[in-house]
């Protein structure tokens, strides 16, 4: 395997750094919620998806039972479905280790390994490995940390943590709007979101912009 270029590095680091960051606020909320810090860090361990993981303790904490929880949070994550068969192609790995690229395949793993494109297959790799590696060893160490500084942490917004993940998948994203199109599918799928907000339940309008991207792959770009 070629050496992996710093860009990669960088790019899976920051954004490792930065979501992991955001398990603090999880780790308070969870705890608020009424959850011990065991089940708090089990939930990062096991589940690894941060939207889920927020949805599930937000449903508790408004009184909902677990079957609804386990509901709510199965919805959001079905999103990663999406992902793994993006990934698939590019990772290529069987046995245990198709297992755990399956726990590590989420939103930023799968952004900064697909952003590693142009510098070819084996930055692709990396970018998916490194990333996922370390938003689970941040995300899990910041969950800890947030639930036992759960009432000296405070409101997470003035920490500006709530920023943390919105912002890391924005630098991301902005090198890879590089044409017109592309622009304009960002832009309808923001758009999308925006109205579909109102409509659909919590957190799902994101999901639903799957939507723009199937329509826009049927354009003809040749």
């Amino acid at each position: 395997m070629a050496a992996v270029p710093r860009s990669t590095w960088r790019d899976a680091l920051s954004v490792s750094l930065t979501v992991g960051l955001y398990g603090a606020a999880f780790g308070a909320a969870s705890v608020a919620a009424g959850f011990s810090v065991w089940q708090t860090c089990l939930l990062s361990l096991l589940t690894f998806t941060g939207a889920s993981q927020f949805a599930a303790v937000g449903v508790v904490a408004a009184g909902g039972g677990a079957l609804t929880a386990v509901a709510t949070a199965g919805l959001l994550s079905s999103r990663n479905a999406l992902y793994g068969l993006q990934m698939t192609p590019h990772l290529g790995v069987k046995g245990w280790r198709r297992a755990l690229a399956a726990q590590w395949t989420i939103d930023e793993s799968t952004n900064v390994g697909l952003a590693q494109l142009p510098l070819g297959p084996d930055a692709v790799r990396a970018g998916f490995w490194l990333t996922g590696a370390g938003v689970y060893f941040f995300w899990n160490v910041f969950t800890l940390a947030g639930a036992l500084g759960a009432k000296s942490i405070g409101n997470p917004a003035a920490w500006g943590l709530d920023a943390a993940v919105p912002a890391a998948f924005l630098g991301l994203l902005w090198p890879r709007l590089r044409d017109r199109f592309t622009q304009l599918v960002a832009l309808a799928a923001m758009a999308f979101s925006l109205l579909a907000t109102p409509v659909l339940p919590s957190g799902t309008a994101i999901i639903a912009t799957v939507i723009v991207a199937i329509f826009a792959g049927w354009r003809d770009r040749s």
